[in-house]
């Protein structure tokens, strides 16, 4: 049975004349997605494969995790369109937990649709845990199940 991990990336700074891609995250930011790390490890869902968006911050956040795991990024998570990312995830192949860290409203939208049952906020550094029978190509809007939602 798969498991997919959808985080959305922990507090960044505003804008402030940066261009979007090159925000960072904030002290605050920082924080939460270390203990969003240690919630994974306390609960050994350790991904086997990590695909990130290419901004600053998703970067930032993935590097406070400290999970283990070979990284692919991904220009169309930045993008930041829901059916993009069901494509990236149902093209995964050889993994058995995949970590998707990714942006605000396409993770959403993506664990909604593959749940029915995303919670009505989705704030920064929160993380669903997705699991479903069958394997990757089977991730179907309304096949997974909501294991787990973890909020700073």
């Amino acid at each position: 049975m798969p498991t997919l991990l959808v985080l959305r990336h922990a507090k960044a700074a505003p804008g402030g004349g940066t261009p979007d891609i090159e925000r960072s995250l904030t002290e605050r930011g920082r924080r939460d997605a270390e203990a969003a790390g240690e919630w994974l490890r306390g609960r050994g869902l350790t991904p086997d494969l990590v695909l990130c968006s290419t901004a600053a911050r998703t970067r930032e956040t993935l590097e406070r995790l400290a999970v283990p795991a070979p990284v692919r990024y991904e220009s169309q998570i930045y993008a930041n369109d829901a059916d993009a990312l069901l494509t990236l995830v149902r093209e995964t192949d050889d993994v058995r937990t995949l970590l998707l860290v990714g942006h605000n409203p396409s993770v959403h939208q993506l664990v909604h649709d593959l749940t029915g049952a995303a919670p009505n906020a989705y704030p920064t550094c929160a993380l669903a845990v997705i699991e479903w029978a069958g394997g990757w190509t089977d991730a179907w809007p309304g096949a997974g199940t909501l294991a787990a939602f973890h909020t700073p």
